[in-house]
């Protein structure tokens, strides 16, 4: 399939008319015709449909299936001129659970940022089950994720242990990782979100599995958006807990009976070129820098990709 036609089909689309693709596009009404004429007989297949008095285009049903493929061939063409234009310099797409990005990652991506000669990063956020997808199809080089998943030619370790701490409101009788019975918490005036299968066992052994009055977010930072009662507390990652901390308007607490920590796994395909490779070494050599292993309540594992 060539560009100009796939150009001239989208922008049809977008634009419902003949005469307002030409304009977006610089073009006549007759070019855009004859493009959209030669990628139908390309194809093999009738795009739109041509009857006189129509006020907007109307696409065949192939036409209506052909979008996906249309705007993923444009991608693909978008992607292979970027890759062109980077010519030898190394790149490193990276895919990640948006809570990783926001909490844990950013130290990393500073690190590479600095690293001379440059690498080029492109960072995703990514629910689980889409980065293994995304580094199977090797969109993605390597991934952060929230689970371990057994996928052929898939290789996942854990990359780092994150204890659950309890925060609250600070008041002039909470001490700062003081030790506190689960028991204490009333879920009545608790702010709660869901940190994994394992959590939410632990969780429904202290606490009704209904939710009762608490309030239930699927988003870290919503938590402390909605905290302004000292009753109210959450249990979050230690690595969500240390960003909030420069407010100075929290107290982190421990748990007496600890909940199962949060693992972060990381994921790479078995088979990867060896510039890939230079820049996965680049990546892990920082993580050492970014996540010393004595830091307090972050375990951090490392390994070199050559294992």
């Amino acid at each position: 399939m060539n560009y100009l036609g796939i150009e001239a089909f989208l922008t049809i689309v977008k634009t419902r008319t003949l005469t307002k693709a030409a304009d977006e596009l610089h073009l006549s009404q007759s070019t855009i015709s004859y493009r959209l004429k030669m990628l139908e007989q390309e194809i093999g297949k009738k795009l739109l449909v041509r009857e006189k008095g129509l006020q907007e285009i109307l696409l065949t049903p192939f036409g209506e299936e052909f979008i996906s493929i249309a705007e993923r061939w444009m991608s693909l063409q978008q992607e292979t001129e970027i890759l062109k234009r980077r010519g030898n310099r190394k790149s490193i797409i990276i895919g990640a659970a948006d809570s990783f990005n926001s909490y844990i990652l950013p130290p990393l991506y500073q690190k590479m940022c600095q690293h001379k000669p440059t690498v080029n990063m492109t960072i995703l956020s990514q629910h689980t089950d889409e980065s293994y997808e995304s580094v199977v199809r090797r969109d993605v080089d390597i991934a952060f994720v929230k689970k371990e998943k057994i996928i052929p030619n898939i290789l996942v370790e854990p990359f780092y242990e994150d204890e659950m701490v309890v925060i609250r409101l600070a008041t002039n009788y909470r001490t700062p990782n003081e030790l506190i019975s689960p028991e204490k918490l009333d879920s009545n005036h608790e702010i709660f979100m869901n940190w994994g299968p394992s959590y939410q066992i632990w969780h429904e052994k202290w606490w009704e599995t209904t939710p009762g009055s608490r309030i239930m977010v699927d988003t870290a930072a919503l938590i402390f958006s909605l905290m302004y009662d000292e009753n109210q507390w959450t249990i979050v990652p230690k690595s969500v807990a240390n960003h909030f901390m420069t407010y100075k308007k929290f107290v982190i607490q421990k748990l007496e009976s600890s909940a199962p920590s949060r693992i972060c796994y990381k994921i790479r395909h078995k088979h990867m070129n060896n510039m890939k490779l230079e820049c996965l070494e680049i990546l892990e050599n920082y993580a050492r820098v970014a996540y010393p292993t004595d830091k307090e309540n972050l375990n951090f594992r490392v390994s070199s990709i050559y294992e």
